[in-house]
């Protein structure tokens, strides 16, 4: 093991060579080309590998080593090739070669690598863009970038473990999200979160699962982990034309080449048909954008030809129960789970969200509400709640309430739901959704179980103070102490002016 290259060694020499970019462009524009290029590099390392292992199986036979690589995973041109780019670093072309090698790549995986309407993936990237600085400065930047990537040989055989290049992947771009600040909270979901997420709605083998807003489908891919064996489907869609390419690499770095990743606006138009009907899921997971404007209320929602809005239309200026919505809508009638990541507001808003929300509870699907701690995720410090909805949850009509807001290892700049955080709600959820809680204080501070009476009675409000008494009594004071405590100091306080006194007759100053 020691000659196989490690997680931690890739995540050096790939967070190094973002020095390359460092000043020139902004983080969440240059995340586009080190991912593009570390997606570049591995699928060259692989090809080769398997071009390597298919010309000793025939004895050295080009032509038929050459034959068989049509029929691998990925088809990768001579020209396409990270070696054939190392080896033109110093071209003063080298900005347009690369971009040729990433067109060329998509031409020859267009199924992979397209989306249905022909766009591929590299469609908004340029390595020949201006934006690197001038002709003498760019090629520069992209030799440097070229001998940085160089440095780290990606084909299985050399990889310490199969899943470390998927892994580095999460982790550049956890790190791309910190540092763009509150742009990247639309295509990064924290691990941990996805972790809870995933393990709350764990899905059966055999699944479909699905995240309607998958930014770069970090959530996704937990998600269908969780399931514990490969027999499980992934669909997503993401509106951003970027981020959309980044889940499709995603997928490809961690192994789910039969993922369906459509780019699109889901509430507008949803990709995901079987015919003219949305298609249905067995779990349906997303971290939506919080309290989206203009998310389509006046243009979609009144028309909508999936009836996802038969509840009542959110307001235009807050899309949370849009996605709500379409994710209920999305799965299977008797059997289908929704976790979704709100902020509190949906909690509690009246008006159109008060009367969607109460028909959910009425509906008997809404299962548990659980408050997160603040500052969790990038580029906002405000707490969040995870709502489960579960159309598969009997005659059981009570809802679980958990307040998690003060278990988390707090950090510098963000705050990080630990193992235990994770595993303490997830079993409290576990026992719930078995049956094994009563109605009442589950644990004192922490978890509730509701009857549909009592959410009835507080109008449907779903603010978790309600529900769970997070209430902190003071400590009874002792007037006698306190007041020793104000003679002790006032002593103290005569004495030091007295001799302030003395100090200044000795100086005449008195």
């Amino acid at each position: 093991m020691n000659n196989k290259i490690t997680r931690k060694e890739i995540n050096q020499t790939v967070w190094k060579a973002c020095d390359t970019f460092r000043g020139i462009i902004d983080p969440s524009q240059y995340k586009d080309y080190i991912l593009t290029m570390l997606f570049l590099k591995y699928v060259s390392d692989v090809n080769k590998d398997i071009y390597q292992k298919h010309l000793v199986r025939y004895g050295g036979d080009t032509e038929r080593a050459e034959r068989a690589m049509k029929m691998e995973r990925f088809i990768v041109p001579h020209n396409s090739t990270f070696e054939y780019l190392f080896e033109h670093r110093n071209n003063t072309n080298i900005g347009e070669i690369i971009d040729i090698a990433l067109n060329d790549l998509e031409e020859a995986n267009r199924e992979k690598l397209s989306s249905e309407d022909g766009s591929g993936i590299f469609r908004n990237i340029s390595f020949n863009s201006s934006n690197l600085g001038d002709v003498k400065d760019k090629n520069h930047r992209l030799k440097n970038l070229l001998i940085d990537f160089s440095e780290m040989d990606l084909s299985p055989s050399h990889l310490e473990y199969n899943d470390i290049i998927g892994d580095s992947y999460e982790f550049l771009i956890a790190n791309f999200a910190s540092d763009a600040g509150k742009k990247a909270g639309e295509f990064y979901t924290p691990g941990e979160v996805s972790t809870l997420l995933a393990k709350l709605t764990k899905s059966k083998p055999g699944a479909r699962i699905c995240d309607p807003t998958c930014g770069s489908a970090s959530l996704l891919i937990k998600a269908g982990k969780e399931v514990g064996s490969d027999d499980f489907s992934l669909y997503g869609q993401e509106a951003n034309g970027s981020t959309w390419a980044l889940a499709v690499m995603n997928m490809f770095l961690h192994g789910f080449d039969n993922a369906t990743i459509r780019w699109g606006d889901t509430i507008r138009n949803p990709k995901l048909k079987e015919g003219d009907a949305l298609m249905k899921f067995d779990t349906v997971v997303a971290n939506p954008p919080f309290s989206l404007d203009k998310w389509g209320a006046e243009d979609t929602a009144m028309a909508d030809k999936y009836n996802r809005f038969w509840r009542g239309i959110p307001p235009k200026s807050k899309g949370d129960w849009a996605f709500i919505s379409h994710m209920i809508e999305t799965t299977y009638e008797g059997s289908g789970k929704v976790g979704v990541v709100v902020p509190h507001g949906v909690l509690f808003r009246g008006a159109s969200e008060g009367k969607i929300r109460q028909k959910t509870i009425e509906e008997n699907i809404l299962e548990a509400v659980i408050g997160l701690p603040a500052n969790l995720f990038f580029g906002t410090g405000i707490p969040a709640a995870i709502l489960i909805f579960n159309k598969g949850k009997g005659k059981n009509n009570n809802v679980l309430f958990i307040d998690a807001s003060r278990f988390y290892e707090s950090g510098k700049n963000q705050n990080k739901l630990r193992d235990e955080d994770i595993e303490h709600i997830v079993e409290t959820y576990s026992k719930f959704s078995a049956g094994e809680l009563k109605p009442g204080i589950i644990e004192d501070k922490f978890s509730y179980v509701a009857t549909f009476e009592e959410v009835s009675e507080n109008d449907f409000n779903l603010n978790i103070p309600r529900y769970v008494d997070t209430f902190e009594e003071e400590e009874d004071i002792d007037i006698a102490k306190v007041q020793l405590e104000i003679d002790r100091l006032e002593g103290e306080l005569k004495e030091v002016q007295d001799k302030m006194k003395h100090y200044l007759n000795e100086l005449g100053i008195n």
